[in-house]
């Protein structure tokens, strides 16, 4: 060990020094402060025996700030004579300082020294855990929080905005993107992007394996690039569009059940670094936490798209009926048949809203829905259109056999009281216009139009009426 021993003037040079250097320790003897503060500034040393007077009587000394702050970096062994601790509390607190007996001898004295030493090293590496430990749990209490924000909601840009705003507080960046796959098309679409030039890249997209985030979410691997001119992933085009300069890029994955859902991208470290790991492992497992409240967004969004009915009348919706007439477009083409088409409009219905409410108004058009089914057959397809109008689709149904299920419609429709639960007597009619693939049209949207045009023509001429598209 390498000792510093500072001693009162009168007792130094006595015993005690001897000893100490006969038990093989290299120690430096000092009788003043100024004396040790210049040795400490130049020599490493393992611990510092001193006389107590140095402690209770040096803040009256010239140079103490500068003696103290030196010594309390350091382990301490405190001579005292006969072990007298009196004005030594705050000084024998901290860990690695130690009280001796001057009467102790010098090997006992030495044994201090080491036990202080070893005192100090433990304090080191408790402080460094306390550290670690507060640390992770600042770090816990934000993924907490992250955790709660990313399950307080299924609504995918609510969700992303949360990673994105998430990230930026993790890594100080000048640009964040978010990019998720688009699985029909199999490519990237940039859903979220921050910075000066994040804008213009929004809704732009990067083929799997091009460019830095393209090869990260075709290899399914997080990659830290520190100068993208060194790199030939590196895809400058978008940097020409936006005018933006980018240095270095980070970019993680975005994986659910073992499948790239997207990639979390950070470009340029504000500090001028590049990344490092620190940076990647918290980016991870932010990524991670993301990852399932991604998936589940994308899959609610999924069966919100896919959802076929109507909330009010439980009729199909237009998104059902796009698909139905699809479908049955193209059954008809291949069998040589027919698919008829009828477009429905309520006559004068604005005013059932204007006298008695849109409540009331809502309560007629589910009951329009059920004299709807009512009249056609399981094969038939109702939809509401939107507002007061429905479309019926007639598969393998010529224009004529149409125009009899449409009367039957219209029939039903005048002939029903409406709303008599409530205590009204309400009358209503309808205008029905018809149209046919391929007597008439040859594609779904030339469908509609002309089976709407019909419809029209009733309702401006006559009303209560059944007109097929190209007839009198």
């Amino acid at each position: 060990m390498r000792l510093l021993f500072l001693d009162r003037p009168e007792t130094a040079g006595k015993d005690l020094q001897s000893l100490l250097r006969l038990s093989r320790h290299r120690v430096d003897l000092v009788t003043g402060a100024a004396k040790a503060v210049g040795c400490i500034d130049r020599v490493p040393y393992d611990a510092v025996i001193l006389d107590r007077s140095f402690l209770v009587a040096a803040p009256n000394w010239r140079g103490w700030p500068s003696f103290r702050k030196k010594i309390e970096s350091l382990p301490l062994v405190v001579l005292s004579d006969n072990g007298n601790a009196r004005g030594l509390s705050a000084w024998l607190a901290r860990q690695g300082v130690l009280l001796a007996s001057r009467q102790a001898g010098a090997g006992q004295i030495v044994r201090m020294a080491r036990l202080a030493h070893e005192l100090a090293g433990h304090k080191v590496e408790i402080d460094r855990m306390r550290e670690e430990m507060d640390r992770k749990a600042e770090e816990l209490a934000f993924y907490v929080d992250v955790g709660r924000a990313l399950t307080s909601t299924l609504d995918l840009k609510a969700i992303l905005k949360t990673v994105m705003d998430k990230t930026r507080d993790l890594i100080q960046g000048e640009a964040w993107s978010i990019l998720l796959v688009d699985e029909e098309r199999q490519d990237l679409v940039f859903e979220v992007a921050t910075g000066e030039k994040g804008k213009k890249l929004e809704k732009k997209r990067l083929k799997k394996g091009q460019g830095i985030a393209g090869w990260v979410a075709q290899e399914g691997v997080p990659l830290i690039v520190p100068d993208v001119r060194k790199d030939p992933r590196f895809f400058s085009g978008f940097d020409e569009k936006t005018k933006f300069t980018t240095r270095s890029v980070m970019a993680v994955p975005i994986i659910s059940k073992e499948r790239v859902i997207g990639v979390v991208e950070v470009i340029n470290k504000k500090s001028g670094e590049s990344f490092g790991k620190k940076d990647l492992d918290l980016l991870l497992k932010l990524v991670d936490q993301a990852a399932i409240a991604v998936e589940h967004a994308r899959i609610y969004q999924k069966m919100a798209d896919l959802a076929v009915t109507d909330d009010l009348t439980n009729l199909f919706n237009m998104r059902y009926l796009a698909r139905t007439l699809e479908v049955e477009i193209e059954r008809a083409r291949r069998h040589g048949a027919s698919v008829s088409l009828i477009f429905i409009d309520l006559d004068h219905f604005k005013e059932i809203n204007d006298q008695h409410g849109h409540l009331m108004g809502s309560r007629v058009l589910v009951e329009v829905a059920q004299i709807l089914l009512h009249n056609i057959r399981s094969i038939d397809v109702v939809a509401r259109y939107g507002g007061d109008e429905f479309v019926v689709v007639l598969p393998q149904t010529d224009p004529a056999a149409a125009f009899a299920i449409a009367e039957r419609v219209r029939r039903s429709i005048a002939g029903h009281t409406f709303l008599k639960g409530e205590g009204l007597q309400i009358r209503l009619t309808a205008s029905c216009g018809i149209a046919a693939y391929p007597d008439h049209a040859k594609s779904k949207e030339d469908l509609i139009r002309l089976a709407d045009e019909a419809m029209y023509r009733v309702k401006h001429e006559v009303r209560d009426s059944v007109y097929i598209v190209g007839h009198g």
